[in-house]
């Protein structure tokens, strides 16, 4: 399913539930008579402050849902030179530490990543293919990988 399509659904029922709670409200105070003795006025039930909360939250969850779909296609759209500087590769050599293979332009860059520290290991002029892991299933997934896959991308 769609994220635009699950947004659009989900908006449609909050404004509609909405609508139907304002123009109850509105057939209510409209059908009172305007001469009629004031009713006797009581506490509300504890039921509609429950349901309020329950509107509150879903328009606040709705909100919350359209903003991260407008940010991811934001995100998405970028500035056009973005392609231009792409991580082939990367290693995990201590703690902190790593050496990354980036590809900028038709150079590729070996660098160095530390903390508070970047660094140029080799300039490689000739396009470099990383080697596939024989190991794959040993290899921990990442959170990323996993939650592309789990949904469908």
């Amino acid at each position: 399913m769609q994220p635009q399509t699950t947004i659009r659904r989900f908006t449609s029922r909050i404004f509609s539930l909405l609508l139907t709670f304002l123009l109850t409200g509105a057939a209510q105070t409209a059908g009172a008579a305007a001469f009629a003795a004031p009713a006797q006025l009581t506490a509300p039930s504890s039921g509609f402050g429950v349901i309020r909360m329950v509107l509150a939250l879903a328009l606040v969850l709705a909100a919350v849902y359209a903003a991260a779909a407008a940010l991811r296609r934001l995100r998405t759209l970028g500035p056009a030179g973005s392609a231009e500087l792409q991580v082939i590769s990367q290693v995990v050599l201590g703690a902190r530490e790593r050496a990354v293979l980036l590809r900028a332009g038709s150079q590729q860059l070996l660098i160095g990543v530390a903390p508070g520290n970047v660094r140029l290991l080799c300039a490689l002029a000739d396009s470099v293919t990383p080697a596939v892991e024989t190991s794959t299933a040993t290899a921990k997934p990442n959170f990323r990988d996993l939650l592309r896959r789990s949904l469908g991308r």
